[in-house]
């Protein structure tokens, strides 16, 4: 039966061959450990359980994780059973969550490996860390098993998302999906003692060189459509991974006034709940080694 997962309905078969995400049926993993680098409420002091996906539905041409996102062979083949076991072994090394990034095309084995790690004791929230390009009925299956959801929101511009992504339906798509994660989990909660995510919605936008005005038009999206009833995440991060000849603007990082800017004026229109970055995210040691750590 074709893939139907994601909003590209390549609708290809992944037992014979593989889907656009460029994965097949097999579960493939490529780093599942403890991560310091999410926002204070996700990651806390000792840090998130993160499980790094292989494949994805988007491919940006700027991706930060393009080792693991792109490349065929990436990554160690695990059953659902053993993604289970992952799980706990987080939970054993005190993790704060588990944060599953890039999940969307493995869904239908990440629902019985949630279901089986919780009736053998898992208790931590679980993260749904996403590019944001997501389909409605696919994270409906997922409603009751999500307790965090941790999407990006890259552009509102169909020309940019067609130019950078391949997907000029980007918004369109996102901004549906993030309807219904807001519909499944509601207003923040947080726990008193530690300060730690509980339940929510954090959207994430990872600021791109030489394009203040998409940016400022993704955050004023965010807030007339939810307030403070979300937290916004405004990245500087951008690291330029590769060379870009057909991007000249994305060989170079943000700069601190075009960052700064747009934190201003998310400050302006009203946001209240919002985490911000320091210059020093935006270097290549913060993006992580992919050997396959607690695969």
């Amino acid at each position: 039966m074709g893939c139907k997962l994601c909003p590209r309905e390549c609708n290809i078969d992944r037992n014979e061959k593989y889907g656009f995400c460029g994965t097949g049926n097999a579960l493939k993993v490529g780093r599942a450990a403890l991560h310091l680098w999410e926002e204070p409420c996700i990651c806390g002091k000792a840090g998130s359980g993160t499980v790094f996906f292989c494949g994805c539905p988007l491919h940006c041409v700027f991706c930060q994780n393009y080792t693991i996102s792109n490349e065929i062979n990436a990554g160690k083949e695990i059953s659902a059973g053993r993604l289970s076991e992952i799980f706990l072994e987080l939970q054993d090394k005190d993790a704060c969550n588990i944060n599953l990034v890039t999940p969307t095309q493995y869904v239908p084995q990440i629902i019985p490996a949630i279901k089986k790690a919780r009736g053998n004791g898992l208790t931590l929230p679980i993260v749904y860390n996403t590019g944001g390009y997501e389909k409605v009925e696919t994270l409906r299956a997922l409603e009751g098993l999500v307790d965090i959801y941790l999407p990006d929101l890259k552009y509102v511009s169909s020309a940019l998302s067609d130019r950078f992504s391949g997907a000029k339906d980007y918004f369109e798509k996102t901004s549906l999906a993030i309807a219904e994660m807001f519909r499944q989990v509601g207003t923040p909660v947080f726990d008193e003692k530690t300060g730690l995510m509980k339940r929510g919605l954090i959207v994430r936008h990872m600021m791109l060189p030489k394009h203040l005005q998409d940016s400022k038009r993704v955050v004023k999206y965010l807030y007339d459509t939810y307030g403070n009833d979300i937290y916004v995440s405004i990245m500087n991060q951008y690291t330029p991974v590769l060379s870009f000849p057909d991007f000249p603007e994305l060989n170079r990082r943000v700069s601190h006034k075009e960052y700064n800017a747009l934190i201003d004026y998310c400050i302006s229109i009203g946001i209240e709940n919002g985490f911000m970055q320091e210059g020093e995210a935006a270097v290549a040691s913060f993006i992580p080694s992919f050997q396959g750590e607690g695969v």
